[in-house]
């Protein structure tokens, strides 16, 4: 496994987005990012640079203040760590062509503004409606995501949250109806998710050892989850306005953002 670590004076959301993105570039490679927000003094810096010690990796960091920028980079040189500056360069770039100098306070970005408000509000109603809570609810709900148990419902759904879209989830599980608000929403807000079989098996199987649990039983058993995505895909095909999407092997972000741009022209926010 590799290690990440992503450094910032403010939430850290910002050097995490670029990480990730830039990660999609490399697949089939286990990594993790470890992230360390609201770094504001040389003392917090030693301090994550102790927990990175420890487990050796790379570091990303956005840090405005250009002392403590200087600071991580000679520490970082101190102790032969591998570190990456992600916003000094652009900082100083944009200082000579705007022709005056940054502010250097950390999270200007995430002012309490109505765009703030409105994201926050977002995910709180997501929260809510998790995993098929509160369906009196649905109809509110700008994206309602439906699928079977770990096809990357509640990842999804905060994701999307956190880009200002209240989403709710519903499982799909074979021998339960749904909801029947379901039936309510309006069809073009309703997103089918499907994953191929062993995909799932593989991600079901992982799920039960981390509970410490048996991975052969028959939430994991390829036959029986064969069974469960064809009766899923059976109820797809009685909703033929709902939009479907395969997440297999897909990041949050690759099916967020296909969920975006076959929706926009219904649904429209940043």
């Amino acid at each position: 496994m590799y290690h990440v670590y992503l450094l910032s004076d403010a939430t850290g959301e910002t050097v995490e987005r670029v990480a990730r993105a830039a990660l999609t570039q490399f697949k089939d490679v286990d990594v993790r990012l470890r992230r360390v927000g609201q770094i504001r003094n040389q003392d917090d810096i030693l301090k994550a640079l102790d927990e990175v010690a420890k487990t050796p990796g790379i570091i990303f960091y956005t840090l405005v203040n250009t002392e403590l920028a200087q600071f991580v980079r000679n520490e970082c040189e101190a102790r032969q760590l591998d570190a990456v500056d992600l916003i000094t360069p652009l900082l100083f770039k944009l200082a000579e062509f705007l022709e005056m100098r940054p502010q250097k306070l950390p999270g200007l970005q995430y002012e309490m503004n109505s765009e703030y408000y409105r994201r926050m509000e977002a995910v709180d109603f997501t929260v809510k409606q998790d995993d098929g809570q509160e369906p009196r609810n649905l109809h509110k709900a700008d994206i309602v995501l439906v699928g079977v148990s770990r096809s990357s419902k509640t990842p999804l759904s905060m994701y999307l949250a956190h880009k200002g879209y209240k989403v709710a989830n519903v499982p799909i599980i074979q021998g339960i109806d749904p909801p029947p608000e379901l039936e309510e929403v309006e069809p073009e807000r309703v997103v089918g998710l499907i994953i191929s079989t062993q995909r799932l098996v593989d991600i079901r199987s992982a799920r039960l050892r981390n509970l410490r649990q048996s991975p052969r039983g028959s939430y994991a058993d390829f036959r029986l989850v064969e069974e469960e995505l064809a009766y899923c895909r059976r109820f797809y095909r009685a909703h033929p306005a709902w939009l479907v999407i395969d997440v297999t092997n897909k990041s949050v972000e690759e099916s967020a953002a296909e969920i975006l741009s076959r929706l926009h022209g219904d649904i429209r926010h940043d």
